[in-house]
């Protein structure tokens, strides 16, 4: 069964998009002036971030609200994975060679690998 993810809006910081303003880049800080609108949650400035966006924890930490995602690093990892809801994800430190390694392992266990090597 999928469950979908609520939505939330983006978070950008104030100015973001104002004509004046080119350099302010589209990201979230957190707001510490003493008269920042936003800080005092003033409508019109834009969403803050708050535990009230926060997703079910059927969902939360879930690909598409299917598949949970496990960061791999080595081969013991890998075979940990049991199959069912687990999607693996390899680490963003792992070599080439490693991961078309850990990629035929999991081809052969029938693992889903969701960043596989093209």
């Amino acid at each position: 069964m999928k469950m979908i993810k609520r939505k939330h809006p983006r978070f950008n910081v104030p100015n973001y998009g104002a004509k004046k303003r080119k350099r302010v880049m589209a990201r979230w800080r957190k707001q510490r002036g003493v008269d920042n609108k936003k800080r005092i949650y003033k409508s019109g400035y834009g969403a803050v971030p708050n535990t009230g966006y926060k997703n079910s924890e059927k969902v939360r930490f879930r690909k598409n609200g299917i598949a949970l995602e496990k960061v791999i690093h080595n081969e013991r990892e890998l075979l940990q994975i049991g199959g069912g809801d687990v999607v693996a994800k390899f680490a963003h430190d792992i070599s080439l060679r490693k991961r078309i390694a850990l990629q035929e392992i999991a081809d052969k266990k029938g693992i889903k690998v969701s960043n596989r090597v093209r």
